[in-house]
Parts: structure tokens; C-alpha cells; sequence
């Protein structure tokens, strides 16, 4: 739960405004990363929603309804890991090529995604980095691993 005054034991810096905690500045950014993908979720399905409110059934219910909300889920982000509840919707409406029932997928987060792009990307660099050799904190050159493996041809590998 997100709280308006700190904890004094969770190392907080002095400033000549006063106190300020690292932690708690972090937890008010996830926190608000976390409502502003809730509401970005919820105006998504919204849309999606009305855009086929006139369809109905032969009873003339709406194909088209909310459904509560997915199973929480961590996604990583760049302001840390929050939770995030996606909202469910109830598509009834068939495919007429296939018979196949539609589905709705989120742009914005889509059922496999556990990482934002930013946050895949920057991995996806640094193991690229340390793979490379290029991470200076293993103390070996650009290019060069513990063997040297790095600056042979595949050939002489064999």
C-alpha cells in the first residue's frame, strides 16, 4: 500500500527541504505506472467495447461485454515490476469464414507479455554485451573472452 509519509528507517537522504527516500519516491512512481497502465487497459477494452455495442443476439443481447478481470500478473518495467490486472472481455461475435469465436488481444499489453520493449531491449543489449566480451566488469578487452575464442574464425574452433 502506498503511503503519504515515509518510513525514517528505510535510508532516507537529508536535502535542505528535508528527508527524502529513494524507496519511496520509487514506490510513487510504480505506483503511478501502475494506475496509468490500469487506465490505458480499461479506456482500450472501453473502445473496444462500444465499437460493437449495436451488434446483439437473436435475445438482443450485447456479443460484446466486459468479463471482469484476468488473473494479476508482474510485468517488468522501466519503473520496476508492477501488477497488473488486465480487464476480461466476453466476445460472442463468430468469424463467418472459419466459425471461429473472435477475440479480443490487447495493443497495449498482450497475453504474453511479461516485459516491456524497453526493458527486453536494454537485456537483450547487455547480454548482448557481455556475450560480445564488451562488459568492462569482467576485466577481460573488447572482443576477447577468457580463451580468447572471440578473435578466431569459426574454422579454427573445430
Amino acid at each position: 500500500m502506498l503511503t503519504v509519509v515515509p518510513d525514517p528507517t528505510d535510508g532516507d537522504r537529508h536535502t535542505l527541504e528535508g528527508p527524502v527516500s529513494s524507496s519511496f519516491i520509487d514506490e510513487i512512481v510504480r505506483e503511478g505506472a501502475r494506475r496509468m497502465l490500469a487506465e490505458a487497459l480499461k479506456a482500450e477494452v472501453d473502445a473496444y467495447i462500444a465499437a460493437f455495442t449495436p451488434q446483439r443476439d437473436e435475445n438482443r443481447r450485447r456479443l460484446v461485454v466486459r468479463n471482469g478481470r484476468h488473473q494479476p500478473r508482474e510485468v517488468l518495467t522501466a519503473a520496476g515490476a508492477i501488477e497488473v490486472k488486465a480487464p476480461r472481455v466476453n466476445d460472442k461475435r463468430t468469424d463467418e469464414v472459419t466459425g471461429e469465436r473472435k477475440q479480443f488481444s490487447s495493443a497495449i499489453l498482450p497475453p504474453w507479455a511479461r516485459k516491456t520493449p524497453k526493458v527486453t531491449s536494454w537485456m537483450r543489449d547487455m547480454c548482448g554485451m557481455i556475450f560480445a566480451g564488451e562488459c568492462p566488469s569482467h576485466g577481460y578487452a573488447a572482443g576477447q573472452d577468457r580463451y580468447g575464442w572471440r578473435n578466431r574464425s569459426a574454422l579454427e574452433n573445430r
